[in-house]
């Protein structure tokens, strides 16, 4: 089962894509969002499926917008793949590295991505992003993190390499919260429909290969991130979690950084694809 919002921007509905139909979900929800997951809505979604009570609906030719609206945070965990540490000519970390990109980042995972105007380096991130359910609180243990999470998307993480760390202070921030800098999607897949520590990442820019991982080489496991997080602050329905990348991004040096028409495509085994490609803002 695959969650969609679908439609112009600010103008998306909800759908669900069951066995390979697409399903309106309007008569049961108005979006999916944080409340519509803190009530059950994947439940109720389901319980709708098997009694045949959604209408099949013709999609073709909509945009994908991201899976969940409005989220409240997009918390981040930075350098949770060692060989992209070591790239980054850091050491793998003893604790998680926990950054945050301003919500309005997130669109859609065909979206234009936006080079800001002196924007030089701008990266791309293939990673699998946490979607929360419930609130989550000083969990007891990694294990519980489990009944908190509503589902998994593909995020691309775009980062601005010398904000993030020539001018940033440290904080990483700058580099991350230009507008576009988050493509999410294309679809929320339920967290038991999902083994997010056995997953393929792979990146391409211009068609040619960059990233190509596994969620296995993950140093903080997705239970581990969401425990660790509630500890420090309180998980909201609808938050989005990015849980790192893997080797192979610009900042390696291997590869040039983004420029004007460029194209990346993203995926994730079972997730799906994410394509978007950048344009130069041009100011005045």
């Amino acid at each position: 089962m695959e969650l969609l919002r679908l439609g112009p921007v600010g103008r998306e509905r909800p759908y669900v894509r069951e066995a390979g139909v697409v399903y309106d979900l309007s008569p049961l929800t108005a979006e999916i969002d944080g409340d519509f997951l803190a009530a059950d809505g994947i439940g109720r979604v389901r319980s709708a499926l098997g009694r045949g009570e959604l209408v099949a609906a013709d999609v073709d030719g909509l945009r994908i917008g991201a899976p969940v609206a409005r989220p409240t945070a997009v918390i981040c965990i930075g350098q949770n793949y060692a060989a992209h540490a070591a790239e980054s000519g850091s050491e793998p970390p003893e604790h998680p590295v926990v950054f945050f990109k301003h919500p309005n980042t997130v669109v859609g995972p065909d979206d234009v991505v936006l080079l800001p105007p002196r924007a030089e380096k701008v990266d791309w991130e293939v990673e699998l992003a946490i979607v929360i359910g419930k609130p989550a609180r000083y969990l007891s243990s990694p294990d519980a993190a489990r009944e908190v999470i509503a589902g998994y998307t593909i995020s691309n993480d775009v980062s601005e390499r010398a904000y993030q760390l020539d001018v940033s202070g440290g904080q990483w921030s700058k580099g991350k919260c230009s507008e576009t800098f988050n493509p999410l999607g294309p679809a929320l897949v339920p967290a038991d429909e999902v083994d997010p520590q056995a997953l393929r990442l792979r990146s391409f820019v211009n068609g040619e290969p960059r990233q190509d991982s596994s969620t296995a080489d993950m140093i903080f496991s997705v239970l581990q991130i969401v425990h660790e997080l509630s500890q420090y602050l309180v998980l909201e329905p609808g938050d989005v979690i990015n849980t790192g990348t893997p080797q192979g991004v610009a900042l390696s040096g291997r590869f040039p950084y983004l420029q004007d028409g460029d194209e990346m495509t993203i995926e994730i085994e079972g997730l799906g694809r994410q394509r978007q490609r950048t344009e130069r803002v041009h100011l005045g």
